[in-house]
């Protein structure tokens, strides 16, 4: 039995709904999925209703953006109370940095002299948490760009004549954050974003796992983080990254092949923690 612990949907940048992610998963015959948004855990309650029908498991997950020493770290939470109201008031933090980040990023482009309004942008986002990639895709739509990747490589990307910092919170912060409201802090794709100094003082800091499996990891960087796992007793966790069909640059729903085995080292993990 597999899972993938690492999925988004039109509630951030991905392009396919919660329940037609389940269908997908019933499809490939994953037995258990975490919604993994941006700064939202909006998507969860839809996915459980839909992955009922069919036998799946829900792990309750959201994706939470930092920054250290200028590279971007992201921390999978899994786990928390989607109506904890203390956790969602700290998402509406985030997500209204997303809305004045991308508000800024528009008045750029439009200073710049492209023909893009930020309504575009919300329009493509719809009931999700703006983020870059839906600027990507306004510029796409009016011909200013042929890909999401090029319109980061031109616009909108770090260094880009477009671009603006983003709310800047440690990966140290996040992890405490998350630890304290009794949840379980995992580092996304640490192949792609950190070394093991960084490493090492998130697990001082209360960090639970690491995203072992992540189609941008080798099998080389697999076996050197499921190392890492063993030898601070970590759970080794994974996840596709998938954004939607046919998506460039993120995994295939399922290709992670995460044991299950995971799912629960999770959940046992958050009934550890909310006896502390």
């Amino acid at each position: 039995m597999f899972a993938d612990l690492h999925i988004h949907t039109t509630y951030s940048d991905g392009l396919s709904t919660p329940e037609e992610v389940v269908r997908m998963a019933a499809h490939t015959k994953l037995r258990a999925l975490a919604i993994t948004d941006h700064d939202t855990m909006e998507g969860t309650q839809s996915a459980r209703l839909e992955a009922a029908l069919h036998g799946i498991d829900i792990v309750d997950g959201v994706e939470l953006s930092t920054e250290c020493d200028g590279l971007e770290v992201h921390i999978l939470a899994y786990c928390i109370d989607p109506n904890n109201t203390y956790f969602q008031e700290h998402l509406n933090v985030f997500r209204n940095a997303r809305l004045k980040r991308a508000q800024k990023i528009v008045a750029k482009l439009q200073h710049m002299g492209i023909d893009i309004t930020f309504d575009q942008v919300l329009e493509l986002a719809g009931s999700g948490s703006v983020g870059r990639p839906h600027i990507a895709q306004a510029l796409m739509a009016g011909g200013k760009t042929s890909s999401i990747t090029e319109a980061f490589e031109q616009y909108i990307g770090v260094g880009k004549p477009a671009y603006e910092p983003r709310l800047k919170y440690h990966p140290v912060e996040m992890v405490k954050l998350v630890r304290k409201l009794g949840g379980v802090p995992v580092l996304a794709h640490p192949g792609i974003s950190c070394g093991e100094d960084l490493i090492n003082s998130l697990i001082d800091a209360g960090l639970q796992g690491l995203e072992v499996y992540h189609p941008k990891h080798s099998r080389h960087v697999e076996d050197y983080y499921l190392g890492l796992c063993r030898t601070y007793g970590l759970v080794a966790t994974g996840g596709s990254d998938f954004h939607g069909v046919g998506v460039t640059g993120h995994g295939r729903l399922g290709e992670a092949r995460v044991p299950y085995a995971a799912v629960k080292q999770l959940w046992a993990l958050a009934t550890k923690n909310s006896k502390l």
